[in-house]
């Protein structure tokens, strides 16, 4: 009988003793035995890592390709509700029967003789290139996972590889070097095939990886840049391999980081996108990214879960200050949330502190420890996020904002309707 996608993927979390295990060996075989690597899986392969950025990055790109015509797959991980959404074909979700064959290709591929044993995150990288690599697309977007040189997704050989940012996260896998951190991101480049560096905040060590490879160095702030016109308008100069300058006036502001935003379009001219600006202008008016910056109502949900993405939410936030800022936080029992609460501390008013399920969730109660702890107001504690939404019912004034943070933390609370303002006056 014929596993769904559920069973699938309840088996594959079965699968391997641990659920990371670093390196590039059992992957690249099964993908081998699996012709994934005789071809390319599309003509033009552009690969994103680094520790914040990835996601808007590329949902930017997918937007921009998109609007000009090229048929477009993505790979991206981890998901929010569903597992279809790390692999998109033309706009679209993977289906169930999609992803269920290609988990089959894995299967049969990984049991052949030897028997080859894999991680939930190894397979599912190995179905998604299967799938992509079916669907006959112009350009395929991955997204890097943990790390870079040794992730699943670097099996794949990109013709563009971008690196977003360098932060500390992941220290029990990655450890706290940066430069150590940056080199292990940069392992995604290739000699001969450009490296675009989309922040100027990297450490030396991820351009000196580029150099000693041989891939031409794109640099935001030297190569390409991006400077502001008006609040809502910014504008983008690039270059082209041939070394010719192109730039756009007037874009839009696409709700997402500005330096993302010049790094999606100087990989996408790399990628041999012809942009044209008013193209461009509409896609980026259009992008949203579920879980990045998304507004519902009063609720702005972010999935960001380590100190770099805690002092952008902070900024942006900030600048905002009208009522009350409530937080509905959850964290992993290995993030940096001494880190997190520091940055957000200065902007939140309100803290509603929720505890995440499994072995490395996080109480509510040790979170609002740490929160009282930096001077923080908690408001009160939940044993999940969809509770401590719940909370908040008859509590929210019209001006008020909810920032709620943390990547499981969004992904429970996407799956409800979010409470909103509907007293005269405060609880």
């Amino acid at each position: 009988m014929a596993r769904s996608l559920a069973a699938w993927l309840d088996y594959l979390e079965q699968l391997h003793p641990v659920g990371i295990d670093m390196g590039l060996e059992r992957v690249a075989d099964v993908a081998r035995r699996m012709q994934l690597l005789d071809h390319p899986i599309a003509p033009r392969v552009v690969t994103v890592a680094g520790t914040n950025g990835k996601g808007s990055t590329l949902a930017m790109m997918t937007a921009v390709a998109a609007a000009h015509g090229m048929r477009v797959g993505t790979y991206t991980s981890p998901h929010l509700v569903r597992y279809n959404e790390r692999v998109t074909l033309l706009g679209n979700e993977a289906s169930d029967e999609q992803l269920v064959a290609g988990f089959e290709q894995v299967e049969a591929a990984r049991c052949r003789s030897p028997e080859i044993s894999l991680t939930y995150f190894e397979a599912g990288t190995l179905c998604a290139l299967w799938c992509l690599a079916q669907a006959r697309l112009d350009i395929v977007f991955l997204e890097v996972g943990l790390g870079g040189r040794l992730d699943a997704v670097n099996i794949i050989d990109a013709d563009v590889a971008i690196v977003t940012t360098i932060a500390l996260d992941h220290a029990n896998f990655l450890g706290t070097d940066l430069a150590q951190i940056g080199r292990e991101k940069a392992g995604v480049f290739r000699s001969g095939r450009p490296a675009v560096l989309g922040s100027q905040c990297l450490p030396g060590s991820v351009a000196d990886t580029a150099r000693k490879l041989g891939a031409p160095l794109y640099e935001l702030g030297s190569t390409f840049e991006r400077s502001s016109v008006e609040s809502e308008l910014w504008q983008w100069q690039g270059e082209n391999p041939d070394g010719q300058r192109l730039t756009l006036y007037n874009l839009p502001d696409p709700g997402l980081p500005l330096d993302n935003a010049a790094t999606a379009l100087q990989a996408l001219m790399l990628a041999g996108c012809d942009l044209n600006a008013e193209t461009t202008r509409q896609a980026l008016g259009k992008v949203v990214l579920s879980g990045r910056m998304q507004w519902i109502g009063q609720w702005c949900l972010d999935v960001g879960h380590n100190p770099h993405a805690a002092a952008y939410l902070a900024k942006r936030l900030g600048a905002q200050a009208n009522g009350r800022l409530w937080c509905v936080i959850g964290m992993l029992d290995d993030k940096d949330i001494e880190g997190v609460v520091a940055h957000l501390i200065p902007v939140v008013t309100d803290w509603i502190c929720v505890g995440l399920s499994g072995p490395r969730g996080r109480s509510a109660q040790s979170l609002a420890v740490e929160i009282e702890r930096q001077g923080g107001f908690v408001h009160g504690c939940a044993a999940t996020p969809v509770l401590g939404a719940e909370g908040l019912k008859g509590k929210l004034m019209p001006e008020d904002r909810v920032l709620a943070t943390g990547f499981f933390t969004v992904g429970e609370l996407l799956a409800i309707d979010l409470p909103q303002a509907t007293c005269a006056k405060p609880v």
